[in-house]
């Protein structure tokens, strides 16, 4: 017995967004019955995942992600994009850089949302970065956890400490020190603000 469904219930059950399932619709791979309405409708039966997924990874791309935290780095944030150029070029990949100027504590940078998008939507057969903490600074293995679902491949060029690691770890205590201060200042208890200076001091002479 045929079940119908709507493109988003469809895209759903294959794990890939509406814009991909479209795309493959163009390209022949599954067909579309329509309402009167004119409304798209699937048929579930006819929808299996490894007859998408396996035609369309040749045609997924590889996407080099280069991340600093602020604007005082940029100069190393255009290093890191030529050199993940450098590198998916030699290996004879057809590539895309995308680049943010934000925290590794922020999950909401817009190249980092696209990125995730692109992902999510089947569209990335692999994922290139300089080091593990451009990505992010704590979460980064629930996106590789991601990336190992859809079935991304990672490269880390390199595996060791990143050479702006202080530099970036101070920057992300100060923005936890900010977010604190707004909410604990507010507060009655007169400690809270003299903790927070005493933290702030900390984090200014260890940068000195």
């Amino acid at each position: 017995m045929e079940r119908l469904v709507s493109i988003r219930e469809a895209a759903k059950a294959l794990g890939v967004s509406i814009t991909t399932l479209r795309r493959w619709e163009a390209e022949g791979r599954l067909m579309a019955e329509h309402t009167p309405g004119g409304h798209r409708r699937y048929d579930l039966a006819k929808l299996r995942p490894e007859w998408f997924h396996g035609a369309d990874t040749a045609n997924r791309r590889t996407v080099a992600y280069a991340r600093v935290s602020s604007h005082d780095q940029k100069d190393d944030l255009e290093r890191q994009k030529q050199v993940l150029a450098l590198f998916c070029a030699r290996q004879g990949w057809t590539f895309e850089v995308i680049a943010d100027l934000g925290s590794g504590m922020n999950y909401h940078k817009k190249g980092l949302k696209r990125l995730l998008d692109a992902i999510i939507g089947g569209e990335v057969g692999r994922l290139v970065i300089t080091h593990k903490d451009r990505l992010l600074r704590f979460g980064a293995e629930l996106v590789f956890a991601i990336c190992e679902a859809k079935q991304v491949e990672v490269v880390i060029l390199n595996q060791g400490e990143d050479t702006t690691f202080e530099e970036d770890w101070a920057q992300d205590v100060r923005e936890i020190i900010t977010v604190l201060s707004a909410r604990l200042y507010g507060s009655r208890s007169r400690k809270n603000p003299k903790l927070l200076d005493g933290v702030k001091r900390v984090v200014e002479e260890s940068q000195a």
